[in-house]
């Protein structure tokens, strides 16, 4: 409510669909509201662990860049490569719904019962260890996964931003949270 908040009050808008895509905030992973005037109400949200936010801060820590800093050297690096994992995220990563929803695979991932972000099967998927930052330069293959899941948050976000249009009708939109600060998918 409050990453709501902080977008649609400050904006020029009497009503709007309001969306929030972050790592994590209390339980909500995204939000999905509607302002009015001084009101506004949340009409659906994703709990965690499901997350737009921790599925790329996932990638951010594989691609050995300090999580919840790095995501901006993910999306900077996304066009030098290819996006040749696209197709292999969203088969075993992400389940994405035509209304833009998902779940994310927890199998992959150890972000809500371990210390880190992934666990060897993220990294078998992919068929290479993370890279370790101090010994590891960056490769093709680096670039190639943040292409990947540039593309696949694009996709999810246009997606749900074109089920918000069709279901609500509203013309103005509000984005907020850590997920809403990558300007590629915003553009």
């Amino acid at each position: 409510l409050s990453h709501a908040a902080s977008a649609f009050f400050p904006s020029p808008f009497k009503d709007a669909v309001i969306l929030t895509l972050d790592g994590v905030g209390e339980w909500a992973t995204s939000t999905i509201g509607i302002g009015n005037e001084n009101n506004i109400e949340i009409k659906k949200e994703i709990n965690f662990p499901h997350s737009l936010g921790l599925l790329y801060s996932s990638f951010t820590y594989y691609l050995g860049f300090k999580v919840n800093s790095g995501e901006y050297k993910v999306m900077g690096l996304a066009p030098y490569g290819k996006p040749i994992y696209k197709n292999l995220i969203k088969e075993e990563l992400i389940d994405l719904k035509s209304d833009g929803s998902y779940r994310l695979n927890t199998k992959y991932f150890d972000f809500a019962t371990g210390a880190k972000m992934i666990n060897k099967k993220f990294e078998k998927l992919f068929n290479k260890k993370r890279r370790d930052p101090k010994k590891d330069k960056l490769e093709n293959f680096h670039m190639d996964i943040a292409s990947s899941i540039q593309h696949v948050l694009e996709e999810v976000v246009l997606l749900i931003c074109k089920y918000l249009k069709k279901k609500f009708k509203l013309d103005n939109l509000c984005l907020a949270g850590g997920v809403a600060l990558n300007c590629v998918a915003n553009g």
